[in-house]
Order: structure tokens, then sequence, then C-alpha cells
């Protein structure tokens, strides 16, 4: 079971696609054409990391087109990105100490904590997805 997820970082709403093949650029373009359709009319910025099929020339022409910004982070950095957290705490919810009798339970289990994450788990993730990021350009050095 392969997930790509874009979450929206005021409403916490998710965005995915989901497959039983593989994640690539194509994938990428079907959760891009799901977030320019979802109609709210605001200007679309996508956070991306540096995986190579969403740096393709693909990606970025179908982005494009449907009028949406990409925004890539720099290497390395997986704690600026939203959606690893909420990776983080389904992995939580659904995988730690649980067990599922067959494949089709375990995907069932995590497609209901993605379609209702950010109701059930509302306050939750208002913590977990905060725009709060720790800066070091201001950092004091103390010597003991």
């Amino acid at each position: 079971m392969n997930v790509l997820g874009a979450v929206d970082a005021l409403t916490k709403e998710l965005s995915t696609v989901i497959n039983r093949t593989t994640v690539n650029a194509d994938t990428v373009c079907q959760l891009l054409l799901k977030l320019a359709t979802r109609g709210d009319g605001v200007p679309i910025t996508v956070v991306l990391d540096n995986v190579r099929y969403q740096k393709c020339a693909l990606v970025h022409q179908y982005a494009a087109a449907l009028n949406i910004e990409l925004l890539y982070l720099p290497s390395y950095s997986p704690h600026l990105n939203l959606i690893e957290r909420l990776w983080r705490f389904v992995r939580k919810e659904c995988l730690y100490s649980r067990h599922s009798a067959t494949f089709d339970a375990f995907c069932t289990a995590i497609e209901h904590c993605l379609a209702t994450a950010h109701t059930e788990h509302r306050l939750d993730l208002e913590t977990l997805l905060s725009w709060r990021f720790q800066s070091f350009k201001k950092v004091q050095n103390q010597t003991v």
C-alpha cells in the first residue's frame, strides 16, 4: 500500500492518492490535480522533499499548467515537512501495538485514520502540525 498525501496547513485536511503499485511522477501529478480541483480559488503552494520523481520535468510542467507553485525543502530536513509529522501520527495510531488479521484490514485501518484525522483527531493535529519552527538565527553561545 502506497499513500502520497498533502496536508492543508490551515485546515489540516488531507488529500491523498492511494495505490498498491508504486509512487512515481504520475502519482504526484494525480495528487496535484486533486489539489487543483478542490475549488478553493486560492493560490496553491505544495511543499515537497527532494525525491527524484517529485523534481522531474513532468511534475514541473503539470504543476505549471495547474498554476501550482512547487517549493522544495532543503535536503535532510524532514522536521520541516508537515506531512512527515502526519505520517508519524498515522504510524502511531495504526501500527504501534496493533494487529490486522489481513492486508485488507490493515489498509482499511490506515485509510480510515487518514479520512478522519482532521475531524476525530483535530486537537492532536493542531499541535502536531503547527507552524512553530525553531529558528537558530539568534543563538547565544553559553560557556560553562
